[in-house]
């Protein structure tokens, strides 16, 4: 398993708790910044 949450159901309880009544963004689109140094550094 992993080094911060060894035990696999206290994982999702804890997932479980911060997306409770939350939004979920998903965020999959181009990044702004990427393209403006990508554009900068062509320069």
């Amino acid at each position: 398993m992993g080094e911060i949450f060894r035990d696999p159901v206290m994982t999702a309880a804890i997932i479980d708790h911060f997306t409770h009544q939350s939004y979920i963004v998903n965020m999959n689109g181009s990044s702004y910044r990427m393209k403006e140094t990508k554009m900068r550094l062509q320069k």
